[in-house]
């Protein structure tokens, strides 16, 4: 099955259970977390707006996914929601976002396999020590004996979260959903549909 074609009125859409509304306000932590670009990333010591999205786990072409990854609602759907990010960046930053990362407990190693397949603009982020998503006590799951980090997005400002995306469906409108957003923000004019105001 290919990764980057998903038929989502076959996969089961996650429902709102509320394990995301307490992170609207939150500051972000100070962690250092590895990026795919070299280093380590501390999003809370970033200026200006910072766009986040959480993913559980990408895949690799001719690797199987975890049985029953597509039963599992919300867990399919991370390379399309990534390559929606890289394709939207460039917009993303007209809008104002002056940083974009992804998010995974994958280690730097696997994703960077994933970052240069992709071909993405932005590094990606690894919390494979969980520290980052249990700071913000982030929505999580278990998949064989591994705990992800349910798939959301956060804006930050000045090391504040000001917006949440969550839960995400399907996850390549998710870059779309936070553009929209953000074009308001920046003063882009009426209210858009589906878009809650700021």
């Amino acid at each position: 099955m290919s990764l980057t074609e998903v038929d989502w009125s076959a996969i089961p859409a996650p429902e709102d259970d509320g394990a995301a509304a307490h992170l609207e306000g939150m500051a972000l932590p100070a962690v250092a977390l590895p990026a795919t670009s070299g280093g380590t990333v501390d999003a809370s010591r970033l200026e200006g707006r910072v766009v986040l999205y959480v993913y559980p786990r990408t895949g690799r072409p001719g690797r199987a996914l975890p049985e029953g990854w597509n039963e599992i609602p919300g867990a399919r759907g991370c390379t399309p929601q990534t390559c929606a990010f890289r394709d939207h960046f460039r917009e993303l930053r007209a809008a104002g976002a002056d940083h974009v990362f992804g998010l995974s407990t994958q280690d730097t190693e696997y994703q960077r396999e994933a970052a240069a397949r992709l071909d993405l603009p932005f590094p990606l982020l690894s919390d494979v020590d969980h520290l980052f998503g249990a700071a913000l006590r982030l929505p999580s799951f278990e998949v064989e004996g591994a705990l992800l980090w349910k798939r959301l997005a956060l804006i930050a400002e000045a090391g504040r979260i000001v917006k949440v995306f969550y839960p995400v469906f399907p996850p390549d409108r998710n870059a779309r959903d936070v553009l929209d957003w953000l074009t308001y923000r920046q003063g882009g004019g009426l209210a858009l549909e589906g878009i809650p105001r700021p």
